[in-house]
This record gives C-alpha cells, structure tokens and sequence, in this order.
C-alpha cells in the first residue's frame, strides 16, 4: 500500500521546487548550464536543503533535492531559447542575498518569500519596448559596419536593415513562431532592406555607384554569441552534454541566417566579398574604432535586455578590448592569437568592473565578446558551401571556428585567474 508523504517530505517537495523555478527562470534567461547549477545550488542552501544536485541541458533540467533521509527528484524542460540579462542580474542578487543571510545569519529562507520573490521577477515586462529593442540592433549592425570597412552609406543602410530584420524577429518569437524559420525571415528582410535602401539612392543618383558590399552586416543581430561563447565555457567546465547542445543550437542559428543570405545572394546576383580598407587617417581611423567598438557593445547589451549601468560596463570592457583587437590584427597578430588574448583581457576586466557593479560577470563579459564573433566569416562559409565552393567554405568556417574557440579559452583562463570554483575541478 502507498504511504502518505510526512510532513518533512512535502516540505522537501516545496522547497525543491522553488530551487528548480530558479533555475529554469535562468536557463530561460539565456546564462550557461554552471550558472544555472550554481544558482539552484545556493537557493536550495538558503532554503535549508542538504544537498542539490542537477544535470543541466541547452533546454531541459534534472534535479536532486537532499534533506535528511529524503530526496525529491524533478524534471522540467525550457522551450523558448533566448537572453535576458536583467532577470539573469536579478536572480544572482537575490540568490546572493538569501544564501548570504543563510550562511552569516543562520535564518533559512521560507518558500513563501523565495517564491513572491521570483513572482516579481518572473512578472517584468522587457526593459525596452519593440522600436527601441530594433533600434539597438540597428546601431549594434552599423557599427559592425564601419568595423568591417562600410562607409556611411553602408552604415546607414545597415542600420535601417537591422532594425526592421530585428522588430520581425522580436514580434515572431513572441506569438511562438519556429525560431529557426524566424532568423531566415529576419535575415532575408534585413539583407532586402539594405539592398532596396542603396539601390534607390544609386536609382535617384545620390550615390555614383551602389554599395553592395554591406548587406552582410545587416544580419549580423542574429549571431548567437551567447550561446558560442555559453556553449564553449560549459565545455570548458567538462559538462560536455550543455556545451555541446548549446554549440549545435548556435550552429543551426548561424546556418539559417546564412542560407537566408545566400538566397538573397542569388537572387540579386551578388557574394558577400570583403570590403576594401576605407583609407582613412591612422587617427581618426582609431578615434572611430573606439566609438564604433563602444557603440556595438553597448547595442548589443540593450538588445539583451540588459539595464543601462550593465550596458554601458560591457561597452567600456568590449571598447578597449576590440580596439586592441584590431590593432593587434593590423600589425600582423595571427586573428586567434589576437582574439586569445583580448578575451583573456575582457575576462580580466569584467571580473573588476562586474562586482562593482553588482551584476554577473557573464553580462559584461559576454556583450563585450559578442563583437569579436567573426560572423561575417561564418555567414560566408555557408554561403560558399551552398554554393558549391568547398575549399573556400572550409577556409572561412575553420577560420570562424578557431576565433570562436580562442574568445572561449581566454574568457575561461580568466575565469581559471580570478575565480577559484574554475580554477579547480571540485
């Protein structure tokens, strides 16, 4: 005959599933899977729970509560994959506040409170609206532009296409549109738009010539930089099945994007080349990297729904790194060397500015990398492939692939310098 719980196992029950909402809310939230285990972790502690363990996925979570002779094991699953780092923020202050109030004052946290807290939490609307989220993806795109030798016309055609590309992305993915099927339509609109802006300026004989070389970058909104760089970290902490599911999912991002790219390509009759060195002034050529680097870091961190504080931390971090990036690369550092070592140096400064701050390190480290992602590299190593060009496909996608893997091994080196849970295996 079934026994009826005891009172000491619906407990268990209640308070397990608090430390669990914790962590689906963050892996919902877009951090990577030991930031979720981390989370849930130190929320069981605060709630008097022995012992949490979980096993943590791109889109599901299995978890073990312990307390005493008892245990309680759950399984929950996250459908919608994406990136809010003002719930990510929230959550490790109140994940902190409430194991550290555990720890010095020996008062546990009743499941009550844990869960009116989360409530409040779970309840905020987006920081920015529609129009403003688009346009922060339009001026993270322009100013990938400029850094990927666009002039102004380039710069303010991108813009133009990126913001619309992104308001179709954001309305889709919120009435439950195929992710997938959602960046192809974002990408072939963004791209389009751009196109269409040039052409009717060339048309009406505003520009000599159409300047076709920026299409590219105005898809650059869809690279899914929190996933690569998230996806290589976790393997970097040896949790091989989240690492492995996160690279897949951005891979399969990155492969909707580019085939949407290289049907525009074949319809319009063009390849996304390189564009030819503006040949500016050494001075101001570095002046405009610095506002250009600042401005797409700072883009990108709004995008991700990230408060002005974080947005504008990340910047200043992603700033100083891109532009020795640059000049690392400009005189004659291998592209993986450079992106090493400038990864290393945002790890190094957002592990400074993030406590200061009062928010993860992952939210100013991860904005500040995203515009290092050789996207433009990635889209063309799946355009050349479609098109049938093997070698050159292979020669951009192990390119892509070895900048990818060198921002990863710098972020976690420094993680390895200043955090002692990386710098040890237990």
């Amino acid at each position: 005959m079934p026994t009826e719980p005891t009172d000491d196992e619906l407990e268990l029950i209640r308070r397990s599933g608090v430390a669990l909402r914790v962590g689906r809310l963050s892996l919902s939230a877009g951090t990577g899977s030991y930031r979720v285990k981390a989370s849930m972790a130190r929320m069981a502690r605060a709630l008097g729970v022995d012992r949490h363990e979980a096993h943590v996925t791109l889109t599901e979570i299995t978890a073990t509560s312990h307390r005493g002779h008892s245990f309680r094991t759950e399984v929950t699953e996250v459908r919608s994959v994406g990136i809010n780092a003002d719930r990510l923020s929230r959550l490790e202050a109140l994940v902190s506040r409430l194991e550290e109030r555990k720890v010095r004052d020996g008062v546990e946290t009743t499941v009550e409170e844990a869960t009116a807290e989360l409530d409040a939490i779970a309840a905020r609307k987006p920081l920015y609206p529609a129009i403003l989220n688009a346009l922060w993806s339009g001026i993270a795109c322009a100013a990938f532009a400029f850094l990927n030798n666009g002039g102004p016309i380039e710069v303010v055609g991108v813009f133009v296409g990126a913001s619309l590309g992104q308001a179709l992305r954001r309305a889709l993915l919120h009435r439950g549109y195929n992710q997938f099927g959602v960046t192809m339509l974002a990408a072939a609109l963004g791209a389009f738009t751009y196109l269409g802006f040039v052409t009717v300026l060339h048309d009406v004989g505003a520009i000599p010539v159409r300047h076709e070389a920026g299409y590219v970058s105005a898809v650059l909104f869809l690279i899914p930089g929190f996933a690569l760089v998230t996806g290589a970290l976790d393997l970097a902490k040896l949790d091989f099945s989240a690492g492995v599911a996160r690279l897949v999912y951005a891979l399969m991002i990155l492969t909707s994007a580019a085939l949407a790219v290289w049907g525009v390509s074949a319809v319009v009759g063009l390849q996304p080349e390189p564009a030819q060195p503006l040949g500016l002034d050494p001075g101001l050529l570095l002046a405009l990297r610095f506002v250009a680097s600042f401005l797409g870091v700072l883009g990108f961190a709004l995008m991700f729904n990230s408060p002005w504080p974080m947005a504008v931390g990340a910047a200043g971090v992603g700033m100083v790194a891109n532009v020795v990036r640059l000049e690392l690369v400009d005189a004659g550092v291998v592209v993986q060397a450079a992106a090493a070592v400038v990864a290393l140096l945002v790890g190094l400064l957002a592990a400074a500015v993030a406590p200061r701050l009062r928010v993860p390190r992952i939210t100013i480290s991860v904005p500040a990398v995203v515009i290092m992602v050789p996207g433009v590299t990635a889209y063309r190593a799946v355009f050349h492939l479609s098109d049938g060009q093997t070698t050159d496909a292979l020669a951009y996608a192990v390119q892509a692939g070895l900048v990818v893997a060198a921002l990863a091994i710098g972020l976690a080196v420094a993680r390895m310098l200043t955090d002692r849970v990386w710098a040890f295996e237990r």
